[in-house]
């Protein structure tokens, strides 16, 4: 430890920093920096501060929450290890919140933890780790207002010369986007990409207006030039390359979509949680337009194989069941059921997420599998419209529809697939998507008067 840690060490928006001394504070600026925009190596940052300064309470839970963030079940112990690092150490206020909150999240309770860091927030809202971390706790509860209002409430004590200002907007952003207000959600996205071009959330924030808005060549020119500033060291370049493919799919494009599967997507073959979910829910697009994905399934099924048994996040369970049924591993399918079952027991918020979408979610991309698509339309349709319960965006959620809608086509309730396919062409009226589903719906003759 060295000899300063006696004086006040503060963070770059005048938070005090228990523990924290000149050197170790550089590391943990450094840490918060990548974090901002899924950059670098925050993990390797926050580990070089606490070999500094063992005592530096907000490098322990920054480090909590970047082995959180990412849903993996074996961040768990290292989140674990951080929150029993630090509990006895004295500590302000604020980072007590960080503290709390980390345990709240750790004990399965996800609302609560979100509800830890909304308080928090509203006390100190500079406080940009626990706007970051409440954010990302939103997304993963599937809590569009408060994507939105979170960030909100915290803008009026912000100013452009506070580091992390463009980072706020972006995630307002996104925010806007998921409740509906587009215009407003590219304006800010823009401009936070205007502000710092390596803000990839800002530069996906403006993806999901486009993907919503149906505006594929937009979409493809937007990502396509801006490239180099949102995939260039970014661990989160994934998911907008997962955008880019979307918007080549539905413009019909699939020999490019699987060239961006083979390359940037998943060509490295992760297994990383995060880039696993978008490899599973392009192949799975892919398989319902009618694409030969080939032995693609394999790579992505032995490496969700380890987490079959995990039943931490009901989201994650969804897309496992996608590569197990894709890849045939039935086995590995009934292991992920047992998993949701002992969960489903558990008491916590996941146990919710399971019963209120995550388990019925789960078994009918099984039965899809099996074939039984009727089986499959009465699992999807009575949870569809609650769907946002178990986390992610709208763009990922809509993979429940178009299963929906197949599921229909191929279970022979037809009047069904195309009112589903009706209903989407009100939503989506630019999507050239839309037109190929009808075409893949067989005729049937009307009821009688």
């Amino acid at each position: 430890m060295t000899e300063d840690t006696d004086m006040d060490f503060r963070d770059d928006w005048g938070h005090l920093l228990t523990g924290a001394s000149a050197g170790s504070l550089t590391h943990y600026r450094t840490a918060l920096g990548e974090l901002r925009f899924y950059r670098g190596d925050p993990a390797g940052s926050v580990d070089r501060a606490l070999a500094l300064d063992p005592d530096f309470v907000m490098a322990h839970a920054l480090r909590a929450w970047l082995h959180l963030l990412g849903t993996e079940p074996a961040g768990l112990p290292v989140a674990r290890e951080a929150l029993a690092s630090v509990q006895s150490l004295p500590m302000t206020e604020r980072e007590r919140g960080h503290v709390t909150s980390i345990g709240q999240l750790l004990a399965g309770e996800w609302h609560a933890a979100a509800r830890t860091l909304e308080d928090l927030s509203i006390a100190w809202p500079l406080d940009a780790l626990a706007l970051q971390v409440g954010h990302q706790l939103d997304f993963f509860r599937g809590e569009s207002r408060m994507l939105r209002d979170r960030i909100a409430r915290a803008l009026p004590a912000w100013n452009p010369g506070l580091p992390g200002y463009s980072a706020l907007l972006g995630m307002h952003a996104f925010g806007l986007e998921e409740t509906g207000d587009y215009a407003r959600a590219e304006r800010l996205g823009r401009r936070a990409v205007e502000l710092d071009p390596r803000d990839g959330w800002a530069w996906h924030a403006v993806a999901h207006v486009m993907e919503m808005q149906d505006r594929q060549r937009e979409g493809i020119a937007w990502l396509g030039d801006g490239t180099a500033s949102w995939s260039d060291g970014s661990f989160f370049a994934v998911h907008n390359w997962w955008h880019l493919a979307l918007f080549h799919l539905e413009a019909g494009e699939t020999g490019r979509v699987l060239e961006l599967f083979d390359g940037p997507i998943y060509g490295a073959r992760s297994t990383v949680v995060l880039d696993m979910l978008d490899a599973s829910a392009l192949l799975w697009r892919l398989q319902l337009c009618g694409v030969d994905v080939g032995d693609r399934w394999d790579a992505l099924a032995d490496n969700w194989l380890p987490l079959a048994a995990a039943g931490n996040y009901a989201f994650n369970d969804a897309h496992a069941m996608l590569a197990f049924v894709g890849a045939g591993r039935g086995p590995a399918a009934l292991d992920l059921l047992n998993a949701q079952e002992q969960a489903l027991r558990g008491g916590d918020d996941n146990a919710r997420f399971l019963a209120e979408v995550g388990s019925p979610v789960t078994r009918a991309i099984l039965a899809f599998g099996l074939g039984e698509y009727a089986e499959t339309v009465e699992l999807l349709r009575p949870v569809r419209n609650r769907a946002h319960r178990f986390g992610g965006s709208h763009a990922q959620r809509d993979l429940l529809d178009l299963t929906l809608i197949e599921a229909a086509s191929r279970a022979g309730q037809s009047r069904l697939a195309s009112a589903l396919i009706a209903e989407r062409a009100c939503a989506r009226s630019g999507n050239p998507g839309v037109a190929r589903l009808a075409l893949r719906v067989p005729a049937e003759p009307r009821a009688a008067a």
